[in-house]
């Protein structure tokens, strides 16, 4: 049996297998990304905000995989408070925006603590109180946070054209590090973290997102094409790290995917993990550099 480098068993050799040297099934995976597709698309076909749905969808899903994989680990997180606080973010970035999305968050943290210091009753000494207590902030800033500057996307005039950035540019990051890994990866990124991330995919991915970056804020927001550029070059950057940064969580807890839900792609946070850092850096250059 394999070993997980924090000593839980990991998966077996056969599951670690992939099936293409990329470790995608593409047979399974591409109709799903299509569909995800589909989803975004219908989400904003009518009215952006309803993006707002979307977004609170899949942090609700992304918190529950978490979750579970960290119960399965014998962490003691406060769900209900996880559950509720990242959806109160959501709501509250609709209503009020960003002040609003940080008040909710405030909020929870202050509920977090009490409610794991009582989680285990009221005559019993919680154990392991300061580690659970920050799995469940680091869960809240992982997902919540960034899914709420996500649907704060779709405000504004611009909102359809803000989510279909969004989700156009960590396409072009994904599609130009497969394509490039694929035909030209040989020198590990990361090896220790993610062994089939190379330099050459990263490459690739910003050559795709560079010009996909120029092209959707010349022809979408009509601003100048190194705007884009930047755009592009940061979604790649945070893309990665959010990819890394799940793999890293994924080796602790000795597990391959954080789910089964999305056949060829693992769980919904296998999918968002580039998505939901990347969220953040858009919003922020559509707020402060190419604004609309």
């Amino acid at each position: 049996m394999d070993t997980a480098p924090s000593g839980r068993p990991g998966p077996t050799a056969a599951a670690a297998a992939p099936p293409s040297r990329a470790g995608r099934d593409l047979t399974r995976a591409i109709p799903v990304g299509v569909g995800l597709g589909a989803l975004v698309i219908a989400s904003i076909a009518f009215s952006p905000r309803w993006w707002y749905l979307v977004a609170a969808g899949a942090v609700a899903i992304g918190t529950w995989e978490v979750f579970r994989r960290l119960r399965q680990a014998r962490f003691r997180l406060p769900l209900v408070p996880l559950l509720v606080g990242g959806q109160a973010m959501v709501v509250a970035a609709f209503f009020l925006g960003a002040r609003g999305a940080f008040t909710a968050l405030a909020a929870t943290t202050v509920v977090v603590l009490v409610w794991r210091l009582f989680l285990d009753g009221v005559e019993t000494a919680p154990q392991n109180y300061l580690r659970d207590v920050s799995i469940s902030l680091f869960v809240l800033c992982w997902i919540a946070v960034p899914g709420a500057a996500g649907a704060m996307l779709a405000d504004g005039e611009f909102g359809a054209q803000r989510v279909v950035a969004l989700i156009l540019l960590v396409v072009c990051s994904d599609v130009g590090g497969y394509v490039a890994g694929v035909i030209f990866g040989r020198h590990p990124m990361a090896r220790a973290i993610s062994p089939k991330k190379s330099w050459e995919g990263f490459a690739g991915s910003l050559v795709f997102a560079g010009i996909g970056g120029a092209l959707v804020v010349v022809l979408l927001f009509q601003d100048h094409l190194l705007k884009g550029v930047l755009l592009g070059v940061l979604t790649v950057c945070t893309a990665t790290l959010g990819d890394l940064v799940e793999s890293q969580v994924k080796r602790d807890l000795g597990i391959k995917d954080m789910s089964t839900m999305l056949p060829g792609h693992g769980g919904f946070m296998d999918r968002l993990d580039s998505v939901l850092p990347s969220a953040v850096v858009v919003w922020i250059v559509f707020t402060f550099i190419v604004p609309t």
